[in-house]
């Protein structure tokens, strides 16, 4: 049986926000209710709290399902080897949309276009500079927070607003340009001196990163969040999750495995003599996607229409880390193939996926901030136990 919030309070005989702490600390679980934005409470949770409280003797052993962060969003489901954004196929988006619309689209925005602000906050004066691609985006996101008050103000409109600023100013980062309210492909393409099948491979890239459910960084994103945090400190909070090699980290080593093979050696001698030295094939492999990643297979479709030589290199390298491995290429291996191919600058396929996932990001701290709940799993303790 499920329970409205107030339901459930009354029953409890508590507040509201008390009713939202005992969800929080694990102790209620609750489901999103589908299209809306409303939540259940499990009936079942409700009774188990009431007799704990009443001095009846409590459950030994949390449910597990307590102690796993599982959080109710509307954002993206990924079903049956494809994912879909608000019900709308992903890889269908990708054939014409532009960034901007999907993040309309994630972040449920009616704004008109006449009412969209273009401004930016001015960072302060003399703000460092680092050398590492994240480091620079965080300086930058963290000098804009300073400057920008507005972002205090965490209701929809407003966060939307913080969205698009954020979007722009890391876009400017990352291809090394100025502010610009132009679609952020067309920027990119701009600086990067890309011909118009370059740009759309840009375009196509972007929507396809948007977001993909409760990776690591997005669920960062959703932590930081619900303590109340600006768009500005969920974003670089989530660019520190995307750091790590196991996550972001991922491209660079995918795109030194390709420019290996540009160099004429066999893909099977090449990947064959990793494996043998005990080395692993980086971009291979999405546990999400058993028959592969849909990303990639149509980033490199894109790249068949952009740059054929190194789409026919990348098929190489694909087919023969399949045969090796059994794992398909995924995301990081396309985005990797695509940089290559356009000939785009380092860490370029990194800072595709932080501009485009900036909008996940966005759209995922939208939802958390209406949920009103402070995100607090529990630990499952595996250690000595105390004596008794």
């Amino acid at each position: 049986m499920l329970l409205t919030a107030r339901q459930a309070a009354d029953r409890l005989g508590v507040k509201l926000d008390t009713l939202y702490a005992y969800v929080s600390r694990g102790r209620l679980r609750s489901v999103m209710v589908p299209g809306t934005r409303e939540r259940r409470y499990r009936g079942e949770d409700v009774e188990a709290l009431l007799d704990t409280r009443s001095g009846a003797r409590p459950s030994r052993n949390p449910d597990p399902e307590a102690l796993m962060p599982i959080l109710g969003s509307s954002i993206c489901l990924i079903e049956n080897g494809r994912f879909y954004y608000r019900g709308q196929d992903a890889v269908g988006l990708a054939e014409s949309a532009t960034l901007e619309e999907v993040a309309r689209l994630l972040w449920l925005d009616q704004t008109p276009a006449e009412l969209r602000d273009t401004s930016s906050p001015q960072p302060s004066a003399g703000a460092p500079t680092a050398d590492g691609l994240v480091e620079r985006c965080q300086i930058r996101l963290t000098a804009l927070g300073d400057a920008d008050l507005s972002a205090l103000d965490l209701t929809r409109t407003r966060v939307i607003r913080t969205g698009r600023r954020i979007l722009r100013e890391l876009t400017a980062c990352i291809a090394s340009g100025l502010s610009s309210p132009d679609l952020t492909h067309l920027r990119l393409a701009s600086a990067w001196r890309l011909g118009e099948a370059g740009a759309d491979l840009l375009r196509r890239c972007l929507v396809l990163i948007a977001d993909h459910e409760l990776n690591p960084s997005t669920f960062v994103a959703r932590c930081v969040a619900s303590t109340g945090a600006t768009p500005y400190a969920v974003v670089a909070a989530a660019l520190s999750a995307l750091s790590g090699r196991l996550h972001g980290g991922e491209t660079a080593p995918a795109e030194g495995l390709l420019h290996e093979l540009i160099e004429g050696e066999d893909p099977m001698a090449v990947m064959a003599g990793r494996l043998a030295r005990g080395e692993r094939l980086p971009g291979f492999g999405q546990p999400l996607y058993f028959e592969g990643d849909p990303r990639a297979v149509a980033i490199l479709a894109g790249l068949a229409q952009a740059a054929p030589e190194a789409h026919a290199l990348a098929v190489r390298a694909a087919d023969t880390g399949l045969r090796l491995t059994g794992r398909h290429p995924n995301v990081d291996f396309a985005l990797a193939a695509a940089s290559m191919g356009l000939g785009l600058p380092r860490n370029a396929a990194l800072g595709l996926f932080i501009i485009g996932r900036t909008v996940g990001w966005i759209a995922h701290a939208i939802e958390q901030y209406e949920s009103g709940i402070l995100i607090r799993p529990r630990a499952r303790y595996m250690g000595v136990r105390p004596e008794t």
